[in-house]
């Protein structure tokens, strides 16, 4: 599934499955599979932002996952319909809902929005 940590890495890394590891390697045994994930690190990240405001837009997002995007950020923003409209991205949709790209277009809008402020 796609959560916070998901976009953080991938934004700034390739990530791949290496290998899938069995309940049974582990005591007591869980009721999933597990993975090994490799990660690479990028030598720049996908798209631009500012790492600590990229942080917190997915937390704001992800941190109220069945709430629309319109009411989860107004814990980073005080006009969260304006923040996705000017990152062009639709306040009715869900975090869940988004690319890294749209996640890096809201900490960007956020941070024109702080700096116009």
């Amino acid at each position: 599934t796609w959560g916070r940590l998901s976009v953080l890495a991938q934004w700034r890394s390739e990530a791949r499955i290496a290998f899938e590891v069995s309940p049974k390697a582990f005591t007591p045994p869980p009721k999933i599979w597990s993975a090994v994930v490799h990660v690479t690190p990028l030598a720049e990240p996908r798209f631009p932002a500012t790492p600590k405001t990229l942080e917190q837009v997915t937390m704001a997002g992800f941190g109220q996952r069945r709430k629309m995007l319109r009411q989860s950020l107004k814990q980073v923003s005080a006009d969260a319909i304006a923040l996705c409209e000017a990152a062009g991205v639709e306040p009715t949709l869900r975090a869940e809902n988004l690319d890294i790209q749209a996640f890096c277009g809201l900490a960007r809008a956020l941070d024109a929005q702080r700096a116009a402020g």
